[in-house]
């Protein structure tokens, strides 16, 4: 029997920081509390948009998505995040998530869903395949400015 979550969005700063050790299996570079909650602020100025998984009123998984437009896709939702506590992979709960992503996209009038994952990351690749998501192209980065190793 699959175990009762409930999806929802995080709003209060108490729920923001409940999901920082969550997010932190996703983002392990997340070191800092504080500075988690700055960026996430941050990126709310931009849209972005953090629905969490609660089990036993715990936070459990998380899905951090904006709603976005460009030539290629027109207008649609960007997965930033999808994380699911290490000790619950297999749970249902990241499909759950991403059903919930698809939804917001849905009542937004999206045509498509899009996220990237780590070429490294092949046991995600293969649940983003599972759950009808196709790779279409490779993500390139650039780092402009070097980070201090400190």
């Amino acid at each position: 029997m699959q175990s009762q979550v409930e999806i929802k969005h995080i709003e209060s700063d108490a729920d923001l920081d409940a999901s920082f050790p969550v997010m932190k299996e996703l983002r392990p570079h997340l070191n800092d509390r504080a500075a988690y909650k700055e960026q996430v602020a941050r990126q709310r100025a931009q849209g972005y948009r953090l629905l969490g998984a609660w089990r036993d009123g715990a936070i459990v998984g998380l899905a951090g998505y904006r709603l976005q437009d460009n030539l290629l896709y027109g207008r649609f939702v960007y997965v930033d995040d999808l994380v699911v506590s290490a000790a619950l992979h297999r749970s249902g709960f990241g499909e759950r998530l991403l059903q919930a992503a698809r939804q917001q996209a849905a009542a937004l009038n999206c045509r498509h869903l899009v996220l990237d994952t780590g070429l490294h990351m092949a046991l995600a690749q293969r649940f983003y395949f599972r759950q009808g998501l196709l790779a279409k192209g490779m993500h390139f980065v650039e780092p402009l400015i070097q980070e201090s190793s400190t």
